[in-house]
């Protein structure tokens, strides 16, 4: 009896059991990361298969050896990490998990990654396009998403939910193997991608669950909403907390304390966040030719380019660059 073919076995990328190929690989499909074997005398048998959508991804990824992998920070992107055997530690900022069939994993592209993936440890992979997640998010909250998206680094695989999301998946998986699969026709496959990420987002708990789940917001008092209309109104100004206490009338550390309690946040990081959002209107309606990244986060107020650059990626999910080239 022929051995079953793994997924997607007619989208491979590559096979190799060079580690300079698969590293080189593997950063073309996800990011530049380290690849290290960890048994000496170990032989890497790396095959990868694929295929991408327009916001969504989804891949088979196996080493055939014990592998360290260390990506640092994903940046761009989630991933959905899933053993189909084997285990691997999976450490993510300050969380840490031993990945299963019944354990996925999903890191944040703002934590640290660190990866040991076991021999014998297949996995099922699935990509999203860190802005595109963001924006649906925003589009099933009615709102702006600021802050990013942050998911508990774990997902279990057998509770009702995550069952659901990967009956999704394996459509999605089936339907890319077919040389005349839905995926091949663009209006069902961004139906399909959405269907992928609203199920991510109500399945897997993150910052956003609450949100997600209709729990009703703490509506933020008159004084805290009449300094947030000051910060939006004047965003382009050298404001201090001190200047926009004074405007709505309240002492410095009440306000503060109003937009702890009712927004989660401060009034110097809401003048930022507001700040960045303006900035990248600017630049998708600039011309690169005429207009750079500098002078605009200048006319904003960022002026340390270093501190705005990373703190624009960390909300928008690439670069001011990548923006006003976009």
């Amino acid at each position: 009896m022929p051995a079953e073919e793994p997924p997607l076995a007619d989208h491979q990328r590559f096979h190799t059991s060079d580690i300079w190929e698969a590293r080189a690989e593997v950063g073309r499909a996800f990011c530049p990361h380290e690849l290290r074997i960890t048994q000496r005398s170990a032989t890497l048998d790396a095959r990868l298969h694929g295929t991408s959508f327009d916001r969504t991804g989804l891949y088979y990824l196996d080493y055939g050896t014990e592998v360290r992998i260390t990506p640092g920070d994903l940046e761009s992107f989630f991933l959905v990490q899933i053993p189909l055997a084997g285990h691997a530690e999976i450490t993510c900022g300050r969380e840490e998990i031993i990945s299963s069939p019944e354990l996925a994993s999903v890191p944040s592209p703002d934590g640290k990654l660190d990866m040991r993936w076991g021999a014998g440890n297949p996995q099922l992979i699935v990509w999203f396009d860190r802005a595109s997640l963001e924006s649906h998010l925003g589009s099933l909250l009615g709102r702006t998403v600021r802050r990013p998206i942050s998911f508990s680094l774990g997902m279990d695989l057998t509770a009702p939910d995550s069952r659901s999301w990967l009956n999704i998946v394996d459509l999605v998986r089936r339907e890319a193997e077919g040389p005349d699969g839905m995926t091949t026709r663009p209006v069902v496959a961004k139906q399909l991608e959405s269907l992928l990420m609203t199920q991510l987002l109500m399945a897997q708990p993150s910052n956003y669950t609450p949100a997600l789940l209709g729990e009703q917001p703490r509506v933020a008092p008159p004084a805290v909403r009449r300094a947030m209309e000051t910060i939006e109104a004047h965003a382009a100004e050298p404001l201090t907390v001190a200047e926009i206490a004074e405007c709505v009338g309240v002492g410095v550390r009440a306000l503060q304390d109003g937009f702890r309690r009712h927004l989660d946040t401060t009034p110097l990081a809401y003048l930022r966040e507001v700040r960045l959002d303006r900035v990248r209107k600017e630049l998708l309606s600039c011309d690169p030719g005429v207009t750079t990244v500098t002078a605009v986060a200048a006319r904003w107020g960022f002026l340390h380019t270093g501190r705005f650059s990373l703190a624009y990626r960390q909300q928008f999910g690439e670069s001011p660059s990548q923006t006003l080239r976009s």
